[in-house]
């Protein structure tokens, strides 16, 4: 088994941020400048294109839906990403949380 790089540790890390923020989230969703405020917060400073590819590639795994609304991206937390949010999953490519 293939150890993973840095970057691939931070973007895992960085997939489970944005899905427990969704979990935290009223409505379990957010637009992409509240997502990158959060991430910031919790040192995962990224860039509007990198936060887009991560809600991408979320979203290809199912976890959650995104809607464009007026050109802003509105992600919305599904059951599947709630689970792994919640370490109920593991997903490859997202952190799986640590116990409480």
């Amino acid at each position: 088994m293939k150890t993973p790089t840095f970057d691939e540790h931070v973007a895992a890390e960085r997939r489970l941020a944005i899905l427990q923020v969704l979990e935290g989230s009223t409505g379990y969703q957010a637009n992409e400048f509240t997502l990158a405020a959060v991430l910031e917060d919790l040192a995962h400073t990224v860039s509007q294109a990198r936060l887009r590819a991560d809600l991408a590639r979320l979203e290809d795994l199912g976890l959650l839906q995104v809607d464009s609304v007026g050109g802003v991206a509105i992600a919305r937390l599904r059951q599947d990403g709630l689970d792994a949010a919640q370490g109920k999953s593991t997903v490859p490519g997202v952190k799986r949380p640590r116990p409480q």
